[in-house]
């Protein structure tokens, strides 16, 4: 989980974030399964992207240059910090915080 503030890219356009999520998850090497977008009014946007290793989503907040990253990932052949390199490129935050959580099954 990522958080980034003063964030140059632009955190309002649905097409843009979906490029970035899937160029995170090509980067990565994940498959995309499914999509899912929502515009918020008045401003706002969410994408979540499924994906066969679990999903990536990122929820914005543009009149505070502020967005939330999760990239959650089940498969150790996929590396998730590939992922947030990807969206960092793009969204250049002037600061952000790194929330790692590792969970075990069974």
């Amino acid at each position: 989980m990522i958080d980034l503030y003063g964030c140059q890219g632009r955190l309002d356009n649905v097409d843009f974030l979906v490029r970035v999520l899937e160029t995170a998850s090509e980067r990565m090497g994940s498959k995309i399964v499914k999509k899912v977008t929502h515009k918020f009014s008045p401003t706002g946007v969410t994408v979540i992207l499924i994906l066969a290793e679990t999903h990536i989503s990122i929820h914005t907040w543009p009149e505070s240059q502020y967005a939330a990253l999760d990239v959650f990932i089940c498969n150790e052949n996929v590396d998730p910090e590939v992922g947030w390199r990807a969206v960092k490129e793009f969204l250049k935050p002037s600061h952000f915080s790194v929330h790692k959580l590792k969970r075990k099954v069974g």
